[in-house]
């Protein structure tokens, strides 16, 4: 075989047909992947890339950030306390807190004293743990007395009164006319001291017997006693 021959004119003819096919090549990755197609990748790729970080927002605020408008969490027990409840179970003045003085719940004694004239004070100390109420006045009977003294209007006070544990309430007795004038004298030798409740001539539960000086208390039919006081002075009328 004969040696190929290179002229001129062969390569030209060589490189015209490089060119050609250059330019097929070129023609063939516009049409495939064109620069318009590849923006567009691009862009979609950038847009991917959104997701991602709200992704990462996401786990930030299961982190410990709430969402706007979310209740929070920490202090929910505390925040669900009602402080008047609270309160109500702690204020001895809360309607389960106190209860009607009588003779369960307090210490009742009685003295003679020397002014007004023949007068006796009634001191009532409340020895219970509840606050506890004196209502209008008490109810005396000596011995087997058959009628109850009347109370004096005048000295009904403007509100109930309410003895706070270890406190005391007063009342007095007028046992005889200074003047003689009452009937059917008698000397006392026990005595017994009914509470009232909510209303008139209730029963405001147990009664107290508090003890007499040993030759008794003397007493006729101007029999009276005053309402409950909170100051000795006002049951003493001084």
């Amino acid at each position: 075989m004969s040696a190929l021959r290179v002229t001129p004119t062969s390569r030209r003819l060589a490189s015209a047909v490089a060119v050609a096919l250059a330019a097929l090549a070129l023609t063939a990755c516009q049409d495939g992947t064109g620069i318009k197609d590849g923006g567009a990748a691009v862009a979609s790729g950038s847009a991917a890339a959104t997701p991602s970080t709200t992704g990462n927002a996401s786990k930030e605020g299961a982190s410990g950030t709430p969402a706007p408008g979310s209740a929070p969490t920490t202090g929910g027990t505390k925040t669900g306390t009602d402080p008047a409840k609270s309160k109500g179970s702690s204020d001895p003045s809360a309607p389960g807190n106190r209860v009607m003085c009588n003779g369960s719940n307090t210490a009742v004694t009685v003295q003679p004293v020397s002014r007004p004239l023949n007068h006796m004070l009634i001191t009532v100390k409340n020895t219970g743990s509840k606050l506890c109420d004196l209502t209008y006045y008490p109810v005396l009977r000596f011995d087997e007395m058959q009628w109850a003294p009347a109370a004096r209007k005048e000295t009904q006070p403007q509100a109930v009164v309410s003895l706070a544990p270890g406190q005391s309430g007063y009342a007095a007795a007028m046992l005889s006319a200074a003047d003689g004038s009452g009937e059917g004298g008698t000397t006392g030798k026990r005595l017994t001291i009914a509470f009232q409740g909510r209303t008139p001539n209730s029963s405001g539960g147990a009664s107290a017997t508090p003890s007499l000086p040993a030759k008794g208390l003397y007493y006729d039919s101007s029999l009276t006693v005053t309402y409950w006081q909170q100051d000795i002075k006002d049951a003493l009328g001084s």
